[in-house]
């Protein structure tokens, strides 16, 4: 038998292009899912290609054994069944024990390929043994381990873009105002500067609207952005 044959053989679905694209999108976002969720989370990816090798990537699946390459197992393949008689492909969430008897919190995610085709699933395991301590580990981390993306934040939570941008505007032009080391005929250069950095001109309108709460031209602003981005001169 060929190599071709024996794949065909084992073969439970036939994965086009692009859902082997898709599968390789979900493939390269687990491990930041992971890093976020932290150590209590065992999340598995399965591709419905082969069920017998059905694991296609893997965060702390030493938990149960699992490795990439590994089979489905008989509740996955019970949830696949029940998903794919829901029309909304809708997620499941239930309790669950490891083979160890540690009570789990578990979720089963089917992953849409083309033709509305269920063509793999994440199934996230939480782990209820996990010790406090290392649980608030990720909520209370020690600031001489933490990389600077990491560090707190703060972040706007607008209705609407015209809240968003007047926000992002009046924080920045608050700072900058009471920024000694700007001189007075730079401020406006250095809010707009600051805001091009912050992605805010990517939102439909914002030149004009930052235009208008700055009291300046619309031509200004377009002139500090370009020169904030050289590669935007003319």
């Amino acid at each position: 038998m060929t190599n071709e044959n024996s794949k065909n053989k084992n073969m439970y679905l036939a994965l086009t292009d692009t859902d082997q694209k898709i599968l390789e999108s979900y493939k390269a976002m687990l491990p930041n899912l992971g890093e976020y969720l932290g150590e209590g989370y065992e999340i598995i990816l399965h591709s419905l290609e082969n069920l017998q090798h059905s694991v296609i990537e893997n965060v702390n699946g030493h938990y149960s054994g699992r490795k990439n390459g590994s089979p489905i197992t008989d509740l996955a393949l019970s949830m696949l069944a029940r998903l794919e008689h829901d029309k909304n492909h809708s997620s499941f969430c239930y309790m669950n024990r490891s083979k160890t008897g540690v009570p789990l919190r578990s979720s089963t995610i089917p992953i849409i390929g083309e033709g509305e085709r269920i063509i793999g699933l994440i199934c996230i395991n939480f782990y209820t043994n996990i010790p406090l301590s290392q649980l608030l580990a990720k909520f209370v981390p020690d600031p001489s381990t933490l990389k600077p993306e990491t560090m707190e934040v703060h972040e706007n939570f607008a209705e609407n873009a015209d809240e968003l941008i007047e926000n992002v505007l009046n924080e920045t032009k608050q700072r900058i105002l009471n920024d000694t080391s700007v001189s007075s005929q730079n401020k406006n250069k250095k809010i707009v500067e600051e805001l091009y950095t912050k992605g805010i001109f990517n939102i439909k309108d914002s030149v004009v609207k930052v235009a208008g709460l700055l009291g300046i031209s619309k031509n200004t602003v377009y002139m500090h952005i370009r020169n904030a981005n050289p590669e935007k001169r003319s």
